[in-house]
């Protein structure tokens, strides 16, 4: 095995293919020499039966068989050693009825039976290989018919077979000529095809190729990341497992193009490069991927393309919590802030002498706080959800926002899938605070929820300047947003997760376009949790 290695690729393709060349040449030429000498021999015994054809038709050979003239100076024996001279045929025999010779080459067999029987006397001609006294010969036997039409005799013409071993020893030299060309173009067309394989494989041995491939197989089917190539065409040519998983193509995908593998939608767009920009971020129904997509090409010719996707579901449940935390976090900011100014109004008050006016402040705004706390508590029996909706006041109020909660608004029971309610809830008080500080004033916000037996009912409105006229269908998609772009923060996620746990849950999402936009959730509430 290792002393085959050293062999390059392309030595071995040309030394197997000029010894494939070489045996089937060498097949081809004994079977053409092979047909040629059968062509020879049919050639000869039809030059033959033509010599003795002829000679049938001669009048003086009718005669002689007519009058049974035997004898080696007779006319016809001098015609048939005439013919011999000028056909050149080994010899030509006159024979009758009784199978007895009239001439032959030699003077001594004339006048003699021959060994066989006349064929001829049925009016056929024959041809065939006679092995005869003189040696085997190609032989061609025609009938002598007479006046009346009847059959009186045979003529027997024959050629050497010698003389069609010579005709085809002068033919072989031509036979071999042409396997010759044949060879030498074959072993070009070798040559040529090694060298053309050499540049297709970049000089690889076999070996190599098939360790790359055990690599390559490795390496693809193991990573993390989903990897997909496509060819110029645009069809795939070739998608490991996490690529499967993640984008729910199944088996046979290879050789399919994008429109017979997935539904339209960004995902698809985004595979096939109809959406622009690199780490693209594409929410499907039960996965947030990171796309990027790549030409590829070799000496400046296209070879097709490589998309990979990196799923961030987890990452992106986890910036949720974070999300929620840093809410928190920021509400708690925010009411230390206010706590200290309110402090600092009362210290100012004592020190002024105003103990009363500084009881009633702090009664005030300890009415406030608790009146609003207390008012969610009451409707809101789901603890995570109202502390979220009181956490997301105060960070409404930090930015010269109210938010308010409907009067009918109630929660009456835990919803099946917490988490959710959290998420479609956070993202859309999110982006009604953002909207409603960038609106007129007084700027609001209001939360209605709803449950019955079967479903809640989530709505949230503000009085931003709303959803522009047309975009109720793109503001649910990745990427999406009215805001400002701002280096490195990611815009157009919260909507297409409100979305992406909707859709997850069964669930159904509508919106209002202009001022004053209300967006309406429902959720199933017997749905169980989706983890």
């Amino acid at each position: 095995m290792r002393v085959s290695r050293r062999v390059k690729l392309s030595t071995r393709m040309l030394v197997s293919q000029v010894v494939i060349l070489v045996v089937t040449m060498c097949i081809g030429f004994g079977l053409y020499t092979i047909l040629t000498s059968r062509q020879l021999d049919e050639q000869y015994r039809a030059r033959a039966l033509s010599i003795a054809q002829t000679v049938a038709a001669v009048p003086e050979v009718q005669q002689a068989l007519l009058r049974n003239d035997i004898g080696a100076d007779s006319a016809v024996q001098a015609l048939t050693t005439r013919m011999l001279r000028d056909t050149g045929a080994r010899f030509i025999v006159v024979i009758n009825p009784s199978g007895v010779r009239l001439t032959h080459p030699d003077p001594a067999l004339i006048g003699q039976r021959v060994s066989e029987s006349v064929i001829a006397m049925d009016g056929q001609s024959h041809t065939g290989v006679d092995p005869g006294v003189l040696g085997p010969s190609a032989n061609g036997k025609a009938p002598v018919f007479g006046p009346s039409g009847a059959v009186i005799g045979e003529v027997s013409a024959g050629i050497q077979e010698a003389q069609v071993s010579v005709a085809l020893v002068h033919a072989l030299p031509v036979i071999a000529l042409y396997t010759a060309v044949a060879l030498g173009f074959g072993a070009i067309m070798a040559l040529v095809l090694a060298r053309r394989l050499k540049r297709t494989t970049f000089g690889l041995e076999l070996h190599e190729i098939a360790r790359l491939l055990q690599e390559r197989e490795a390496m693809l089917h193991g990573v993390r990341e989903g990897v997909i190539t496509f060819d110029r065409k645009g069809n795939v040519t070739l998608i490991n497992d996490e690529a499967r998983r993640i984008t729910g193509v199944g088996s046979g995908a290879v050789g399919r193009s994008l429109a017979e593998l997935l539904p339209d939608g960004s995902l698809r767009d985004a595979l096939s490069g109809a959406g622009d920009g690199t780490d693209q971020i594409v929410v499907t129904g039960e996965h947030t991927l990171v796309v990027n997509r790549m030409a590829v090409s070799l000496s400046g010719r296209p070879l097709g393309t490589v998309v990979t996707l990196r799923d961030r579901t987890e990452i992106d449940q986890l910036m949720r919590e974070l999300t929620s935390t840093r809410g928190l976090t920021g509400a708690l900011r925010a009411q230390q802030h206010e706590f200290a100014n309110r402090m600092h109004t009362v210290a100012g008050l004592l020190e002024l002498g105003r103990s009363d006016e500084a009881m009633a402040f702090l009664l005030e705004i300890s009415g406030a706080v608790d009146g609003f706390a207390e008012s969610v508590g009451a409707r809101i029996a789901d603890p995570v959800v109202a502390a979220l909706i009181v956490a997301k006041a105060t960070v409404a109020a930090e930015r010269a926002v109210t938010l308010l909660l409907t009067d009918d608004s109630t929660l009456t029971d835990r919803p099946p899938d917490r988490q959710a309610v959290v998420t479609v809830l956070g993202n859309l008080v999110d982006n009604a605070i953002e909207a409603a500080s960038h609106g007129p004033t007084p700027a609001h916000v209001t939360v209605r929820l709803r449950q019955n037996d079967d479903e809640l009912f989530i709505r949230v409105s503000d009085t931003g300047p709303g959803i522009p006229p047309g975009a109720n269908s793109s503001i649910f998609r990745e990427g999406f947003s009215t805001k400002d772009s701002v280096a490195g923060v990611g815009r157009g996620i919260g909507l297409a997760l409100v979305r992406q746990v909707t859709s997850r849950l069964g669930g159904q999402i509508t919106v209002t376009d202009g001022p004053g936009p209300v967006f309406t959730v429902v959720l199933p509430m017997r749905t169980a949790a989706v983890t």
